[in-house]
């Protein structure tokens, strides 16, 4: 039986919480093969963001070249890209295979509050990569950066995920964990939205939530799940996985990736 394989490219996180890694966890948690493309190697851990140096745009080209040209995946999650040639690279890769089933997370500034995605690569991530994936995952922060507009409560991230969608013309999911209530999430597909209700756990070890939610629906997507399907049980998998209250380091500490 030849097992489902998903990509993610991103970029690294040396305590594992985070990035590649929680990407890795969280595939291999699901069943599947995981393979990676790493577009920045970062020193970060489960308590701050202490630096990145960006892998070169010429060597993430040839990541992506030897994973597509031996093991075609059957879903792609992205995440870091860093810099606008970056992703353009990436971009232009995922182009001329025709890859499939891409889940975008627009990762831009990270829990700490590093910059992690660089101003001039925010437009060619919405007038090139976004509408190319299956899925667009950003956070209310990174919302509402992408759109200009102030999002408080869910009047407002109905709004903004309706108007990220019809820009991009692809399905978004607008997370809501940064807002003050529940940790109630959006899909927005097809001209329709749909909520995703969770009740809000009481439990700081939440580093690398994002990269583990959008990792988990790309597993979803891979084994042929409709994108509602593939939300909620990254959802569940997701609310489990914080539920299980591990705690490794002195920070928020990690998740755990197979609850």
């Amino acid at each position: 039986m030849k097992i489902k394989t998903v990509l993610t490219v991103a970029g690294s996180d040396p305590s594992g919480g985070a990035g590649i890694q929680a990407d890795l966890a969280t595939i291999f948690a699901h069943g599947l093969f995981g393979m990676s493309a790493i577009t920045a190697v970062t020193a970060q851990n489960t308590a701050g963001f202490f630096g990145t140096e960006k892998v070169s745009a010429d060597m993430v080209e040839k990541q992506l070249d030897a994973v597509f040209t031996d093991i075609f995946p059957d879903a792609v999650k992205i995440g870091m890209l860093a810099d606008r040639r970056t992703a353009e690279a990436v971009a232009g890769k995922l182009e001329f295979y025709k890859a499939k089933n891409i889940v975008l997370d627009p990762v831009m500034v990270s829990s700490s509050g590093a910059q992690l995605l660089e101003d001039g690569a925010v437009q060619l991530l919405v007038e090139k990569l976004m509408p190319m994936a299956r899925l667009v995952t950003p956070n209310i922060p990174e919302c509402e950066r992408l759109l200009g507009m102030k999002i408080i409560g869910r009047e407002d991230m109905e709004k903004a995920a309706e108007t990220l969608s019809r820009r991009i013309g692809t399905a978004v999911l607008l997370k809501g964990g940064h807002s003050s209530g529940d940790c109630s999430d959006l899909l927005f597909e097809n001209g329709r939205g749909k909520w995703f209700d969770e009740k809000r756990i009481d439990n700081p070890n939440t580093h690398g939530t994002g990269c583990t939610l959008s990792s988990a629906v790309a597993c979803g997507l891979a084994v042929g799940k409709d994108l509602s399907e593939s939300v909620l049980s990254a959802k569940k998998y997701l609310t489990a996985a914080v539920s299980a209250g591990l705690d490794l380091g002195k920070g928020s500490g990690p998740l755990l990736h197979q609850p």
